[in-house]
């Protein structure tokens, strides 16, 4: 509770610095809020964000909803201008940053925490792959999952983000040698990510996705030296695809998915891997790093002598 007023205390300062800077320099002005009228914003802004934000950092939880949904439309609002006028781009960004902060800081205020166990519940929820189902099946739904998530995550968000930038007036211009290194990168990335899979689908005896996890636990292939090797190569493609864009917002975006990943879906993934495979799945996370390859001194062995472990 205390870090969201905290937070919102913050918040409240800043925005006081932020309409300060507003009136006194026009740089500021011009980059956050385009060609509107501060005065006008000023009217609404100043006791829906800023006065709200400062009645929430003594804890008036009706105080954080109002600056929170406030700053939410602002976003919203400003986005659309931001698209329509090519103007305000920086403000966009800015008002995204403190939605975020803001819903953070309303959950530690009026639950105590953030319920990330939303992410992995319904049809997201973790369960184990059917055990009857072939291999191939396994391998067929596997590579679903990738078209599906690779479409997605790779292409689609990526090239509106990119979109975005540059209607926004955000883009900033990488050198030339960027896009090929980036394709290298992508290649390499994808490769890792194939290369995982198939070894999950075949010798775990599931898919990737968490509603039909393996039955088996894999440190067969890129599992001996790394534990997420997926989720690596998923963070690093989006990074590739970022450079072939000349995007520095979906180098953003994918730095921010790996930090969503590590924080909020690593710990139910481990949980639910410590829960199923006991004291196995512990020695391997003791043993096997998750952000780091590094063959360990146990598992110097040929990869031909590596197997998935099946849960007892």
């Amino acid at each position: 509770m205390r870090w969201g007023q905290r937070y919102f205390a913050v918040q409240a300062a800043a925005g006081v610095l932020w309409w300060i800077a507003v009136f006194t320099v026009p740089v500021v002005r011009t980059t956050t809020l385009g060609g509107l009228d501060p005065v006008l914003v000023a009217v609404a802004d100043v006791p829906l964000f800023v006065g709200a934000s400062v009645l929430a950092a003594f804890g008036i939880r009706s105080a954080a909803v109002l600056a929170t949904g406030w700053t939410a439309f602002v976003t919203a609002l400003l986005a659309v201008y931001a698209t329509v006028s090519t103007a305000a781009g920086w403000g966009v960004l800015v008002m995204a940053a403190a939605t975020a902060g803001s819903v953070v800081a309303l959950c530690l205020l009026v639950l105590g925490r953030v319920p990330t166990a939303w992410v992995v519940s319904g049809p997201f929820a973790f369960r184990p792959a059917a055990i009857r189902s072939s291999t191939a099946t396994h391998v067929a739904t596997t590579s679903a999952q990738i078209v599906v998530f690779w479409g997605l995550c790779l292409v689609v968000i990526p090239v509106l983000v990119a979109a975005l930038e540059h209607r926004w007036a955000l883009a900033v211009e990488f050198p030339a040698f960027f896009g090929p290194i980036g394709v290298v990168i992508l290649g390499a990335a994808s490769a890792l990510g194939l290369w995982s899979a198939y070894v999950m689908s075949t010798l775990g005896r599931g898919t990737p996705l968490p509603s039909a996890m393996p039955n088996s636990l894999v440190i067969a292939g890129p599992y001996r030296w790394v534990r997420n090797p997926m989720a690596i190569a998923g963070i690093v493609q989006g990074v590739a695809v970022g450079l072939i864009l000349s995007s520095w917002l979906v180098v953003a975006y994918a730095l921010a998915g790996s930090l969503v990943w590590n924080y909020v879906i690593r710990p139910y993934e481990e949980a639910d891997l410590s829960t199923r495979f006991g004291a196995e799945f512990r020695r391997y996370r003791d043993t096997v790093r998750c952000w780091v390859p590094r063959i360990p001194a146990d598992q110097r062995v040929p990869a031909a002598d590596q197997r998935a472990k099946k849960p007892r």
